[in-house]
């Protein structure tokens, strides 16, 4: 099976990070997740991320480091999904792709519906967050 490559911005500002409630028209509709999309044949994961998040978000963010990969299998594909943290001065009110937009506390992260493909990635990012807090 080939594992296609999506990208996600863990999109700070603040204290606070945005996740995105995907329409019920989508596939994994209603499940919240970490912003972002696939990555298109001639571009960077930095460079796709960027692109998707204006193209979704119309938000420009500041890509500050590499955070965290994990492969998902879903009944149909499978996904490597790579994430960023990123920083931003502005603040994303609609979405093409999303229905909700959220600003939360990292650590409230599990107490929300994510996909199952951006759990671990909230895990580790609640773990890292403890230990600087």
């Amino acid at each position: 099976m080939v594992i296609i490559k999506v990208v996600c911005g863990i999109i700070f500002k603040d204290d606070l990070v945005l996740i995105c409630r995907r329409k019920p028209e989508k596939s994994l509709g209603g499940y919240w997740e970490f912003p972002g999309g696939k990555v298109e044949e001639s571009e960077s994961y930095e460079q796709s991320l960027t692109r998707e998040l204006i193209e979704e978000l119309n938000l420009k963010v500041n890509i500050k480091q590499h955070f965290f990969n994990t492969v998902h299998h879903y009944d149909k594909s499978s996904i490597e999904l790579i994430s960023f943290i990123c920083e931003t001065e502005n603040i994303a009110t609609e979405s093409t792709d999303h229905d909700q937009l959220e600003w939360v506390k990292v650590s409230d992260l599990l107490n929300w519906k994510l996909a199952p493909a951006d759990i671990p990635i909230a895990k580790s990012l609640i773990e890292m967050y403890s230990k600087i807090k």
